[in-house]
């Protein structure tokens, strides 16, 4: 395949959502479906967010429980499963690939990119899909609220209710994704080279292995009731953020706290409590 740079029109054969998963995951999300467009994307942008967890408490619990490292990966189908049973979600290899699996299903082409945030090389999953002949970024792995154009002769900018983000073109094929409101304004820089499914899915199961990312800390990131909410167990004293306009709050946690986080982000329970005590930075 050739770079996404250069414009032309590819697609990573992710095999889409079954169309009962994809009706069920819709009205997990609230959102009908119709035709690929950009205000389809953006309102599954939007939902996604306030309905999902961008978490590692499930992938923790997950390579506890599994003696093979090839046995992790949770695919799309227990992705959304764990998603719509459990208030499960993910890191952004799984819940990148999981929402293009959903992309796919509701007609948008598109494809895979792995890229980089600053001197880690590699590290970080997003999607870019085609409406109306240009070219998308959608990350519901970091996650990016809305989607942002992509436009290889000059930087492009798309506010959210949270960040205005800008697109900045930074050699062939490359674009440093920027947000406001925010301390770290670089996000990470887009690699646009689409990734073959099968590579995609190599990588994602290495981030299971020894060099793994998050699977030493529960961290959990949500949009509740309109403001966007963090929770990461590294961080003393155990607290959790609400963060709106730029500003940060901190609400501390006692007693109970995975019971605390996991009624706060509508997840498991069971599987916070479990993440926790395997976790290298957990509550000790």
């Amino acid at each position: 395949m050739k770079n996404g740079w250069c414009g032309e029109k590819v697609t990573t054969s992710v095999t889409p959502l079954s169309p009962d998963l994809t009706r069920a995951v819709l009205a997990r999300l609230g959102v009908a479906s119709s035709p690929p467009t950009l205000d389809l994307l953006d309102a599954l942008i939007a939902a996604y967010t306030r309905s999902v967890p961008w978490e590692s408490a499930f992938r923790i619990a997950k390579r506890a429980r599994t003696p093979d490292t090839a046995d992790c990966p949770r695919w799309p189908d227990e992705f959304w499963g764990d998603a719509l049973a459990r208030g499960g979600g993910g890191t952004c290899f799984e819940s990148n690939y999981a929402f293009f699996g959903l992309l796919r299903a509701l007609g948008y082409e598109g494809y895979l990119t792995i890229n980089d945030m600053g001197e880690s090389i590699g590290c970080h999953a997003a999607i870019v899909v085609w409406v109306d002949g240009q070219r998308w970024l959608v990350d519901a792995g970091l996650p990016v609220y809305v989607a942002l154009r992509i436009d290889p002769s000059k930087a492009t900018r798309r506010s959210s209710p949270f960040h205005t983000y800008t697109v900045r073109p930074d050699g062939q094929g490359r674009y440093q994704i920027e947000r406001t409101l925010h301390p770290k304004r670089n996000c990470y820089t887009l690699i646009d080279t689409p990734v073959p499914d099968a590579a995609y899915r190599a990588a994602t199961t290495a981030d299971y292995g020894a060099e793994g990312f998050f699977l030493d800390r529960v961290i959990v990131c949500k949009v509740v009731d309109g403001r966007a909410w963090r929770f990461n167990s590294a961080e003393r004293p155990l607290h959790l953020e609400s963060f709106w306009e730029g500003e940060r709050v901190d609400h501390a946690l006692s007693g109970d706290v995975a019971q605390a986080v996991a009624e706060h982000f509508g997840m498991d329970v069971a599987t916070v409590r479990a993440a926790l005590a395997v976790s290298s930075i957990g509550l000790n």
